[in-house]
């Protein structure tokens, strides 16, 4: 089940940045995107927050141009992203482990070693349809790698807003840039604390062998 529960944490994560038509129309984002292309700084960006601010402790962002920004925010979204679909996919699926009628409920342990239970032939089809996903996502946001200079790879699009793939099933994306810009930061905040606790199990469960869930009963 454990595998099967990180097999669809995968997939999750991978359609998470496959673009999905939708009907409402994504004025505020191109509002806002058009906003913050005139002047994409580090000073004005979305996810700074009181007490903080704007923390950057290794001085990235003030050894990097507009388009090298645009790339570390990139990066920042696209992981979060993961990361807060893998927090949730370790608990849930250490939860259910071996009740659950996927592949014969055999899938157990911590869940980092849930993928490689998973029965021969699933993990291809597993990886084909990130790759796919992962491509199509490339396509709307980089620049043709044939259309850019050697020393400018993973050049992002002019009017492309990082993060923005245009995949908004349940309509949420807020009308104005305002709300937008609040929302964004929420984005950011937890993905960047998702990041901190994937980590944070892989590390607990790759030292001592056992899984999170097993900790939290155990304490």
């Amino acid at each position: 089940m454990m595998k099967l529960v990180i097999a669809s944490l995968l997939v999750g994560s991978a359609a998470a940045f496959a673009p999905a038509p939708v009907s409402k129309t994504s004025t505020a984002l191109n509002k806002f995107a058009r906003y913050w292309q005139e002047d994409f700084d580090a000073s004005n960006l979305p996810g700074i927050l009181a007490p903080m601010g704007f923390w950057d402790p290794l001085g990235f962002a003030a050894k990097a141009d507009e388009k090298t920004l645009k790339r570390y925010r990139e990066a920042e979204v696209t992981h979060g992203r993961v990361a807060m679909l893998a927090a949730v996919g370790f608990l849930v699926g250490e939860a259910v482990e071996g009740s659950s009628f996927l592949f014969d409920a055999q899938i157990s342990g911590p869940a980092i070693t849930h993928f490689t239970q998973v029965p021969d032939g699933w993990d291809a089809l597993i990886i084909t349809f990130i790759g796919a996903a992962e491509a199509q996502r490339a396509q709307i946001g980089w620049v043709d790698p044939a259309d850019v200079a050697y020393d400018q790879p993973g050049l992002l699009r002019d009017r492309y807003y990082p993060g923005d793939i245009g995949f908004d099933p349940l309509g949420l994306k807020p009308d104005t840039p305002e709300e937008l810009n609040v929302m964004l930061t929420k984005e950011l905040q937890n993905g960047r604390l998702a990041m901190l606790a994937a980590a944070g199990f892989l590390a607990q469960e790759a030292v001592d062998g056992k899984g999170i869930i097993e900790h939290l009963q155990s304490s």
